[in-house]
Protein backbone atom coordinates (compact mmCIF):
# COMPACT_ATOMS: atom_id res chain seq x y z
CA UNK A 1 0.00 0.00 0.00
CA UNK A 2 1.54 3.44 -0.50
CA UNK A 3 2.46 6.58 1.96
CA UNK A 4 -0.62 8.35 2.68
CA UNK A 5 -0.47 11.88 0.73
CA UNK A 6 0.84 14.73 2.66
CA UNK A 7 -2.31 16.20 2.89
CA UNK A 8 -3.87 13.53 4.14
CA UNK A 9 -3.94 11.68 7.78
CA UNK A 10 -1.12 9.10 8.79
CA UNK A 11 -3.75 8.52 11.88
CA UNK A 12 -7.30 8.84 11.29
CA UNK A 13 -9.38 8.21 14.53
CA UNK A 14 -13.35 8.74 14.76
CA UNK A 15 -15.62 8.38 17.87
CA UNK A 16 -13.26 5.79 18.79
CA UNK A 17 -14.93 3.46 22.40
CA UNK A 18 -13.60 1.02 24.51
CA UNK A 19 -15.75 -0.44 26.93
CA UNK A 20 -14.36 -3.33 29.39
CA UNK A 21 -16.70 -5.70 31.49
CA UNK A 22 -15.56 -5.48 35.36
CA UNK A 23 -16.49 -8.06 37.70
CA UNK A 24 -18.03 -6.75 41.08
CA UNK A 25 -18.03 -8.53 44.57
CA UNK A 26 -19.08 -7.92 47.96
CA UNK A 27 -16.60 -8.51 50.72
CA UNK A 28 -17.50 -11.59 53.16
CA UNK A 29 -18.43 -15.58 52.51
CA UNK A 30 -21.67 -14.39 51.74
CA UNK A 31 -20.97 -12.69 48.80
CA UNK A 32 -18.49 -15.23 47.42
CA UNK A 33 -20.76 -18.16 47.79
CA UNK A 34 -23.30 -15.59 45.75
CA UNK A 35 -20.94 -14.53 43.25
CA UNK A 36 -20.42 -18.52 42.13
CA UNK A 37 -24.32 -18.44 41.43
CA UNK A 38 -24.45 -14.98 39.80
CA UNK A 39 -21.74 -12.64 38.97
CA UNK A 40 -22.73 -9.21 39.00
CA UNK A 41 -20.61 -6.69 36.59
CA UNK A 42 -20.35 -3.39 35.31
CA UNK A 43 -19.42 -1.31 32.23
CA UNK A 44 -16.42 0.54 32.64
CA UNK A 45 -16.05 3.24 29.99
CA UNK A 46 -11.86 3.31 29.36
CA UNK A 47 -11.76 5.42 26.17
CA UNK A 48 -15.57 7.13 25.56
CA UNK A 49 -15.59 8.99 21.79
CA UNK A 50 -12.62 10.00 21.07
CA UNK A 51 -11.44 11.59 17.50
CA UNK A 52 -8.41 13.22 16.29
CA UNK A 53 -6.15 12.89 13.56
CA UNK A 54 -2.50 12.91 13.31
CA UNK A 55 -0.61 14.18 9.82
CA UNK A 56 2.69 12.34 8.35
CA UNK A 57 5.71 13.25 10.07
CA UNK A 58 4.00 15.37 13.03
CA UNK A 59 5.29 14.54 16.88
CA UNK A 60 1.97 14.68 19.23
CA UNK A 61 2.02 14.71 23.04
CA UNK A 62 -0.88 12.33 24.15
CA UNK A 63 -0.96 13.37 28.42
CA UNK A 64 -3.73 12.07 30.63
CA UNK A 65 -3.49 10.86 34.56
CA UNK A 66 -3.55 7.13 35.13
CA UNK A 67 -6.28 5.89 34.21
CA UNK A 68 -7.21 8.42 31.77
CA UNK A 69 -7.30 5.92 28.48
CA UNK A 70 -3.79 6.85 27.15
CA UNK A 71 -2.47 3.20 26.94
CA UNK A 72 -5.91 1.62 25.79
CA UNK A 73 -6.19 3.80 22.90
CA UNK A 74 -2.63 3.26 22.02
CA UNK A 75 -3.71 -0.39 22.27
CA UNK A 76 -6.12 0.12 19.54
CA UNK A 77 -4.29 2.39 17.18
CA UNK A 78 -1.64 -0.91 16.81
CA UNK A 79 -4.05 -3.53 16.74
CA UNK A 80 -3.43 -5.01 20.16
CA UNK A 81 -7.02 -4.21 20.88
CA UNK A 82 -10.33 -4.28 19.42
CA UNK A 83 -12.38 -1.16 19.70
CA UNK A 84 -16.16 -1.46 21.40
CA UNK A 85 -17.41 0.90 18.87
CA UNK A 86 -15.71 3.68 16.26
CA UNK A 87 -13.68 3.81 13.70
CA UNK A 88 -9.38 4.14 13.50
CA UNK A 89 -7.01 4.10 10.86
CA UNK A 90 -3.63 4.26 10.93
CA UNK A 91 -1.98 4.43 7.29
CA UNK A 92 -4.55 3.58 5.68
CA UNK A 93 -5.17 0.29 7.53
CA UNK A 94 -7.75 -0.90 10.07
CA UNK A 95 -4.76 -1.80 12.77
CA UNK A 96 -7.32 -4.65 14.56
CA UNK A 97 -7.15 -6.94 11.57
CA UNK A 98 -3.20 -7.21 12.23
CA UNK A 99 -2.26 -7.27 8.39
CA UNK A 100 1.67 -8.23 7.74
CA UNK A 101 1.83 -4.39 6.05
CA UNK A 102 0.43 -3.09 9.05
CA UNK A 103 2.78 -4.47 11.34
CA UNK A 104 5.63 -4.02 8.98
CA UNK A 105 4.88 -0.05 9.26
CA UNK A 106 4.15 0.40 12.45
CA UNK A 107 5.55 0.25 16.01
CA UNK A 108 4.83 0.35 20.07
CA UNK A 109 7.21 0.92 22.72
CA UNK A 110 6.15 0.49 26.24
CA UNK A 111 8.16 1.99 28.69
CA UNK A 112 7.52 -0.76 31.46
CA UNK A 113 7.74 -3.37 29.09
CA UNK A 114 10.30 -5.04 27.60
CA UNK A 115 10.95 -6.85 24.13
CA UNK A 116 14.10 -8.12 24.63
CA UNK A 117 14.98 -11.40 25.43
CA UNK A 118 16.71 -11.20 29.12
CA UNK A 119 19.45 -13.67 28.75
CA UNK A 120 21.11 -13.10 25.54
CA UNK A 121 22.79 -10.02 24.43
CA UNK A 122 20.81 -7.23 22.64
CA UNK A 123 22.02 -7.95 19.38
CA UNK A 124 20.74 -11.59 19.55
CA UNK A 125 17.64 -9.54 20.19
CA UNK A 126 18.26 -7.37 17.24
CA UNK A 127 19.24 -10.27 14.96
CA UNK A 128 15.55 -11.73 16.01
CA UNK A 129 13.57 -9.22 15.12
CA UNK A 130 15.25 -8.89 11.47
CA UNK A 131 13.88 -12.66 10.76
CA UNK A 132 10.52 -11.62 12.00
CA UNK A 133 10.15 -8.24 10.16
CA UNK A 134 12.30 -10.48 7.12
CA UNK A 135 14.24 -7.23 6.78
CA UNK A 136 17.17 -7.75 4.08
CA UNK A 137 20.40 -7.99 5.76
CA UNK A 138 22.33 -4.92 4.05
CA UNK A 139 19.26 -3.02 5.06
CA UNK A 140 19.16 -4.25 8.96
CA UNK A 141 23.08 -3.48 9.10
CA UNK A 142 22.40 -0.17 7.44
CA UNK A 143 19.70 1.08 9.94
CA UNK A 144 21.54 -1.00 13.00
CA UNK A 145 25.02 1.11 12.00
CA UNK A 146 22.89 4.37 12.29
CA UNK A 147 20.89 3.76 15.21
CA UNK A 148 23.82 2.68 16.81
CA UNK A 149 25.10 5.78 16.44
CA UNK A 150 22.74 8.18 17.61
CA UNK A 151 22.05 5.88 20.38
CA UNK A 152 25.65 5.17 21.37
CA UNK A 153 24.97 1.35 21.68
CA UNK A 154 28.35 0.17 19.99
CA UNK A 155 29.48 -1.13 24.19
CA UNK A 156 25.83 -2.32 24.68
CA UNK A 157 25.21 -4.66 21.66
CA UNK A 158 27.33 -7.86 22.84
CA UNK A 159 26.03 -7.60 26.64
CA UNK A 160 23.14 -10.21 28.02
CA UNK A 161 20.16 -7.35 28.70
CA UNK A 162 20.02 -8.48 32.34
CA UNK A 163 23.58 -6.77 32.96
CA UNK A 164 22.31 -3.64 31.27
CA UNK A 165 21.20 -0.83 33.35
CA UNK A 166 17.38 0.63 33.20
CA UNK A 167 18.63 3.58 30.83
CA UNK A 168 21.06 1.34 28.53
CA UNK A 169 18.25 -1.10 28.14
CA UNK A 170 15.46 1.54 27.25
CA UNK A 171 18.18 2.58 24.65
CA UNK A 172 18.60 -0.94 23.13
CA UNK A 173 14.27 -1.62 23.18
CA UNK A 174 13.72 1.81 21.25
CA UNK A 175 16.53 0.72 18.87
CA UNK A 176 14.96 -2.70 18.65
CA UNK A 177 11.58 -1.06 17.94
CA UNK A 178 13.29 1.08 15.19
CA UNK A 179 14.72 -1.51 13.33
CA UNK A 180 12.04 -1.90 10.24
CA UNK A 181 11.73 1.80 10.30
CA UNK A 182 8.05 2.03 10.72
CA UNK A 183 6.65 5.16 9.66
CA UNK A 184 4.35 5.59 13.05
CA UNK A 185 5.64 5.07 16.26
CA UNK A 186 3.14 5.06 19.22
CA UNK A 187 5.33 5.67 22.67
CA UNK A 188 3.95 5.24 25.94
CA UNK A 189 6.31 6.51 28.64
CA UNK A 190 9.34 5.78 27.22
CA UNK A 191 12.22 7.45 29.52
CA UNK A 192 10.23 6.30 32.49
CA UNK A 193 12.71 5.93 35.79
CA UNK A 194 15.30 7.35 33.65
CA UNK A 195 17.95 9.68 34.59
CA UNK A 196 17.82 13.16 33.48
CA UNK A 197 20.52 12.94 30.84
CA UNK A 198 19.32 9.92 29.39
CA UNK A 199 16.03 10.96 29.06
CA UNK A 200 17.62 14.47 27.15
CA UNK A 201 19.36 12.11 24.77
CA UNK A 202 16.43 10.12 23.84
CA UNK A 203 14.76 13.00 22.93
CA UNK A 204 17.11 14.27 20.97
CA UNK A 205 17.07 10.86 19.62
CA UNK A 206 13.55 10.78 18.32
CA UNK A 207 14.00 14.01 17.31
CA UNK A 208 16.55 12.82 14.92
CA UNK A 209 15.03 9.73 13.89
CA UNK A 210 11.59 12.15 12.88
CA UNK A 211 13.74 14.44 10.53
CA UNK A 212 15.25 11.69 9.01
CA UNK A 213 12.68 9.32 8.13
CA UNK A 214 9.80 11.56 8.85
CA UNK A 215 8.11 8.96 11.04
CA UNK A 216 4.83 10.20 12.53
CA UNK A 217 5.18 9.76 16.25
CA UNK A 218 2.37 9.77 19.26
CA UNK A 219 3.84 10.18 23.04
CA UNK A 220 2.65 9.52 26.31
CA UNK A 221 4.64 10.95 28.98
CA UNK A 222 4.35 11.70 32.46
CA UNK A 223 7.84 14.14 32.21
CA UNK A 224 6.70 17.85 30.66
CA UNK A 225 10.48 18.11 29.58
CA UNK A 226 9.45 15.27 26.91
CA UNK A 227 6.04 17.28 25.51
CA UNK A 228 8.04 20.47 25.76
CA UNK A 229 11.07 19.61 23.56
CA UNK A 230 9.42 17.20 21.22
CA UNK A 231 5.80 18.29 20.91
CA UNK A 232 4.20 21.35 19.22
CA UNK A 233 0.75 19.95 18.99
CA UNK A 234 -0.95 18.04 22.42
CA UNK A 235 -4.23 15.52 22.95
CA UNK A 236 -5.42 15.73 27.21
CA UNK A 237 -7.60 12.83 28.09
CA UNK A 238 -9.01 12.12 30.97
CA UNK A 239 -11.79 10.13 31.90
CA UNK A 240 -11.55 8.46 28.87
CA UNK A 241 -12.70 11.62 27.18
CA UNK A 242 -10.30 14.18 24.86
CA UNK A 243 -10.07 17.52 26.59
CA UNK A 244 -7.81 19.31 24.37
CA UNK A 245 -6.72 19.03 20.98
CA UNK A 246 -3.98 21.68 19.74
CA UNK A 247 -0.87 23.50 20.21
CA UNK A 248 0.82 23.52 24.13
CA UNK A 249 1.18 27.00 23.61
CA UNK A 250 -2.70 27.52 23.46
CA UNK A 251 -3.10 24.60 26.22
CA UNK A 252 -1.66 27.17 27.85
CA UNK A 253 -3.68 30.29 27.16
CA UNK A 254 -6.60 28.26 27.70
CA UNK A 255 -6.14 26.69 31.42
CA UNK A 256 -4.26 29.27 33.04
CA UNK A 257 -5.82 32.74 33.90
CA UNK A 258 -2.41 33.95 35.25
CA UNK A 259 1.19 34.63 34.35
CA UNK A 260 4.35 34.65 36.64
CA UNK A 261 6.64 37.91 37.35
CA UNK A 262 10.17 36.92 38.41
CA UNK A 263 11.77 40.12 39.63
CA UNK A 264 14.67 41.17 41.70
CA UNK A 265 15.06 44.55 43.14
CA UNK A 266 17.80 46.88 44.74
CA UNK A 267 15.82 47.04 47.70
CA UNK A 268 15.56 43.18 48.98
CA UNK A 269 13.43 44.51 51.81
CA UNK A 270 11.01 45.72 49.40
CA UNK A 271 7.12 44.68 50.07
CA UNK A 272 5.64 43.04 46.91
CA UNK A 273 2.58 41.68 48.19
CA UNK A 274 1.06 44.91 46.64
CA UNK A 275 1.75 43.81 43.33
CA UNK A 276 0.33 40.40 43.30
CA UNK A 277 0.63 37.01 45.10
CA UNK A 278 4.35 36.48 46.27
CA UNK A 279 4.48 33.11 45.20
CA UNK A 280 8.50 32.59 46.50
CA UNK A 281 11.61 34.67 47.38
CA UNK A 282 14.75 33.33 46.99
CA UNK A 283 18.06 34.33 46.26
CA UNK A 284 16.90 37.58 45.94
CA UNK A 285 14.14 36.71 43.12
CA UNK A 286 10.99 37.22 44.09
CA UNK A 287 7.88 35.06 42.07
CA UNK A 288 5.12 36.84 41.82
CA UNK A 289 1.42 34.89 40.24
CA UNK A 290 -1.00 38.18 38.81
CA UNK A 291 -3.69 37.72 36.92
CA UNK A 292 -3.29 37.11 33.06
CA UNK A 293 -5.22 40.49 32.27
CA UNK A 294 -3.33 42.77 34.84
CA UNK A 295 0.20 41.33 33.71
CA UNK A 296 1.07 44.69 31.65
CA UNK A 297 -0.30 46.64 34.24
CA UNK A 298 1.34 45.10 37.25
CA UNK A 299 4.62 45.23 35.17
CA UNK A 300 4.35 48.69 34.86
CA UNK A 301 3.79 50.18 38.50
CA UNK A 302 6.93 47.82 39.20
CA UNK A 303 9.24 49.39 36.94
CA UNK A 304 7.95 52.83 37.57
CA UNK A 305 7.83 52.26 42.02
CA UNK A 306 10.89 50.59 42.49
CA UNK A 307 14.28 49.83 41.50
CA UNK A 308 13.83 46.82 39.32
CA UNK A 309 17.24 45.00 38.75
CA UNK A 310 15.88 42.33 36.46
CA UNK A 311 12.25 41.46 35.78
CA UNK A 312 11.08 38.55 33.37
CA UNK A 313 7.44 37.32 32.61
CA UNK A 314 6.54 33.76 32.45
CA UNK A 315 3.47 31.21 31.77
CA UNK A 316 2.80 28.68 34.60
CA UNK A 317 5.15 25.86 34.56
CA UNK A 318 3.23 22.95 32.02
CA UNK A 319 2.64 20.80 34.65
CA UNK A 320 0.77 23.10 36.61
CA UNK A 321 -1.52 24.01 33.61
CA UNK A 322 -2.11 19.94 32.75
CA UNK A 323 -2.94 19.71 36.53
CA UNK A 324 -6.00 22.22 35.93
CA UNK A 325 -7.14 20.36 32.95
CA UNK A 326 -7.22 17.07 34.80
CA UNK A 327 -8.81 19.24 37.69
CA UNK A 328 -12.02 20.19 35.56
CA UNK A 329 -15.34 18.23 36.26
CA UNK A 330 -15.93 15.48 34.14
CA UNK A 331 -18.59 16.46 31.57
Amino acid sequence: MPEPALDQPAVRVRDLRKTFIVSEREAGAAAALRGLLRRSTREVAAVDGVSFELAPGEIVGFLGPNGAGKTTTLKMLSGLLHPTSGQVSVLGHYPYRREKEFLRRITLVMGQRAQLVWDIPASDSFELNRAIYRIPRADFRRTLDELAALLDLGPLLPKPVRQLSLGERMKCEIAAALLHRPKVVFLDEPTIGLDVTMQRRIRSFLIDYNRRFGATILLTSHYMADVEALCRRVLVIHHGTLRFDGELAALVQRFTAHKTIVVRVEDPAADLGAYGEVVSSEDGAVTLRVPRENTARVTERLLADLEVVDLTVEDPPIEEVIESVFAEPRA
